[in-house]
């Protein structure tokens, strides 16, 4: 019975200790947050100007816009350290940033630019961009443009930078000011079965996944179920000048003036298919208040020929290896670059075939050049004949990752395990012969959320087109990753198969003539990624062991091995959970 009267008390005391101790994590993950934001904020740090006297090319310049940076990287964020890395390579080989008024006199004095040009941008207005990019920026001295929506000053919406902070930012000269435009509202929406559901405001699309025909809000007329116009020339050019009379307003109250930049959403828009009318009462406008406009996404370079208000950069998506920012500038200048090769010692134990590779700890990323395979070889394999090669292919799920074994590529033959699309290939090739596909097999689906999906798909389209429902069938966006564990055993004639430790084949008869080769690695892209040709596969935890029953000696097995183990092992364990617990804990309070 005493104990009985005592628990309640007991209880009452846990739970204060239980609150107690919250609450003082709480206040400390707040306080070095607020710490890292206001040096982020106060940029204690001042840019240093270049010497423009000592720049002399005159051909032209790269830009770059990241749409947002984290700690980590999600669907759509690069991490910091992925920001780093990719900034710290352009560096190195010999990129400089450039200033808005750079640009200008470039194209209206005929000035010139560094050997080098990077004009280098942060959409979104993101706390977290500011955050995490400043102390890079400092690091290479480089300058950028932070751009804004003019509809998210003043309201709820913590994570946008607020214009007192942005004003504090550019004091710094690390940052300079642009803008998206005053709202992200899509209008005449129509979903997967042709059902229309007019305008809708970003926050008001719950579900992103059913939509599939939309527009920006200034990219053409509003109109009905039907697409007949609900408004005549007039109002539709009244709508639109009070959008731009709206940011207009509102940077002019905030911050004293309107950035110079702008960055029309969306992108390849106008002057290309939409109505003349809605182009013209853009143009109009964005000349009125704007020194430039960066019109189009899909090609890193301006050329002398460029517009200034017809500007193209790149979006470098979250999941971008650095080679593949490389592999996208040298595609679209024609620039002679080094890519980056990550661990020596392993990176000399493969012969890269095309593309290029980083072996970067228990991962080769595996960079495709546009359009082709990217293939790497291991070395010193000709006497191999029987082998198991085990890895985690950690790509995008939309792309090929496959694994080869008796790759002989004097006589182009061959034993092929390919992940595609979320579905397992089988093929075997012999000498003079196409490819034979031996089994496929459709995995589980992968999971994936409703905020990892990104539109890219805004355009004009026919009443028609919305009532044929889907336009392809796509089954998952091309920004998710998945990973799974992927096995290629082959013994004699007989070949087996292991996903996420399923044998989906076992004892497959394989063709005689097929007896010898070593093991390859390939990254290729998929028709569905529209917008980019280049894929990054990613082979973790890489594993190649012979099974030449001679041998006996298990240390000579193993032919390849980049699965940390041991100390490694543990302190990289250590490292994701504190990763993982860091993130929750900004998620969550």
């Amino acid at each position: 019975m005493g104990n009985r009267k005592r628990n309640p008390a007991l209880n009452v005391r846990r739970k204060n200790r239980s609150k107690i101790i919250k609450t003082i994590a709480q206040f400390l993950i707040l306080m070095v947050l607020a710490v890292i934001l206001v040096d982020a904020i106060f940029d204690l740090d001042k840019y240093r100007e270049p010497d423009r006297s000592s720049w002399h090319q005159e051909q032209g310049f790269i830009a770059l816009s990241y749409f947002g940076v984290g700690r980590t990287a999600t669907s759509k964020l690069v991490s910091k350290s992925q920001l780093d890395a990719q900034l710290k390579t352009l560096y190195e080989q010999g990129y400089r940033t450039i200033s808005q008024q750079d640009v200008i006199d470039f194209y209206t004095k005929g000035k010139a630019l560094p050997e080098k040009a990077l004009f280098l941008s942060f959409e979104d207005g993101r706390n977290d961009s500011a955050l995490f990019a400043r102390p890079i920026l400092e690091k290479y001295n480089f300058k950028a443009t932070f751009l804004s929506y003019a509809n998210k000053m003043g309201n709820s919406e913590h994570k946008f930078m607020q214009p007192k902070d942005m004003r504090k930012m550019t004091k710094s000269g690390y940052w300079e000011l642009g803008t998206n435009g005053y709202r992200l509202t899509y209008i005449n929406i129509f979903d997967k079965d042709g059902h229309y559901l007019g305008v809708k405001d970003e926050k008001e699309l719950t579900r992103k996944s059913n939509v599939e025909y939309y527009n920006h809000y200034l990219m053409d007329f509003i109109r009905d179920e039907n697409m007949i116009p609900l408004e005549n020339r007039a109002e539709m050019e009244a709508r639109i000048s009070g959008d731009y009379d709206a940011m207009r307003d509102v940077y002019t109250n905030k911050l004293g003036y309107v950035p110079g930049v702008y960055m029309i959403m969306h992108a390849n828009a106008l002057g290309e298919g939409m109505n003349k009318l809605v182009t013209d009462a853009n143009t109009d406008n964005i000349r009125k208040l704007f020194s430039m406009n960066f019109n189009r996404e899909g090609n890193v370079y301006n050329t002398k020929r460029s517009d200034l208000y017809d500007l193209t950069r790149v979006q470098p998506a979250s999941y971008w290896s650095t080679n593949h920012l490389l592999m996208k500038i040298r595609k679209d200048t024609g620039q002679d670059l080094q890519f980056v090769r990550g661990n020596r010692e392993a990176a000399d134990r493969w012969d890269v075939q095309s593309g290029a590779a980083e072996f970067a700890e228990n991962r080769i990323i595996l960079t495709s050049p546009p359009s082709g395979p990217g293939t790497v070889y291991l070395k010193d394999m000709q006497d191999k004949r029987d082998v198991t090669v085990t890895a985690k292919a950690e790509g995008n799920v939309v792309g090929r990752q496959s694994i080869y074994a008796r790759y002989d590529r004097a006589k182009e033959s061959f034993i092929r395990l390919t992940l595609e699309n979320n579905e397992i290939h089988v093929e075997q090739k012999k000498t003079g012969q196409a490819p034979e596909e031996i089994y496929s097999y459709a995995l589980p689906p992968v999971e994936w959320e409703e905020k990892d999906l990104q539109f890219d798909k805004a355009s004009v389209y026919s009443r028609e087109q919305t009532l044929s429902g889907a336009r392809d069938d796509e089954q998952y966006p091309v920004n998710i990753r998945s990973a799974r564990q992927l096995e290629l055993a082959i013994q004699g004639d007989k070949l087996r198969v292991t996903v996420d430790n399923d044998v989906l084949l076992d004892h497959q008869l394989i063709d005689g003539s097929i007896d010898s080769g070593g093991v390859a690695l390939e990254s290729r892209y998929h028709e569905q990624n529209k917008k980019d040709d280049i894929y990054d596969a990613v082979f973790a935890d890489v594993k190649v062991v012979s099974q030449d029953q001679n041998q006996t000696d298990d240390g000579k097995r193993v032919l390849f091995n980049n699965k940390p183990s041991g100390f490694a092992g543990m302190i990289g364990s250590i490292q994701k959970a504190y990763n993982t617990a860091v993130d929750w804990a900004i998620e969550t309070f």
